[in-house]
């Protein structure tokens, strides 16, 4: 449910104390992030340690995340921007609720090998007290992307009924797959997304408007 890849990203510069240029990227502050989060935690790490860990100033860190919370999410406005247009693509001809359920799987499909890896996100994500808070932000933002298009689908307001629950059942049915994930280490994401994901139906049965 976060930046799906750290690659293509353009670097900034920041200026050493000898003058000579240095370049950092999202995905260079993060793996930075991570490494002191798995020896200091979340809370003990600072964002001047990181900083120094990527070797820039601390105002550079804050041309990529407003604040170290953010820095777990990765590039997540990015990230939802291609969520929409997903659930924009898709045919006009699929029930809302199938539509949903297509889309959820693909924004969860993530690369192998990618540094941070995925699990070891979610985990921080889903574990660290620290991150709640913020987290029930970035929830608010990824549930009023499925709202919008259940809304528009469906001829109904954003805020109306339909939509919240077609957009807070899927958060619970998603954020209930990625418990289980972690709870096993061997458990493959995608398959556990799309078994709870069809829980959706069975909330929206008998309703006709997510059929249209």
């Amino acid at each position: 449910m976060v930046e799906r890849s750290p690659a293509g990203v353009t670097p900034a510069r920041s200026s050493t104390a000898l003058g000579r240029p240095v370049a950092t990227s999202h995905a260079a502050i993060e793996k930075a992030a991570f490494r002191l989060f798995g020896v200091h935690g979340f809370a003990g790490t600072t964002l001047e340690m990181i900083a120094a860990e990527v070797g820039v100033g601390r105002r550079t860190l804050f041309r990529y995340y407003r604040s170290k919370n953010d820095i777990p999410w990765g590039r997540f406005d990015r990230t939802l921007a291609g969520f929409r247009e997903t659930l924009a693509a898709m045919p006009a001809s699929l029930p809302v609720d199938e539509a949903v359920h297509r889309a959820v799987l693909l924004f969860n499909d993530f690369p192998d090998g990618v540094e941070p890896g995925h699990r070891e996100r979610m985990r921080l994500i889903l574990t660290t007290p620290e991150l709640q808070a913020h987290s029930v932000l970035r929830y608010a933002e990824w549930r009023a992307v499925i709202g919008d298009f259940v809304a528009r689908r469906t001829g109904a307001g954003p805020h109306d009924l339909l939509p919240e629950v077609v957009s807070q059942v899927s958060l619970a049915l998603a954020l209930a797959a990625y418990e289980l994930w972690l709870r096993h280490p061997h458990a493959d994401l995608g398959s556990l997304l799309d078994d709870a994901m069809t829980g959706l139906r069975a909330h929206l049965a008998g309703s006709s408007p997510a059929g249209g």
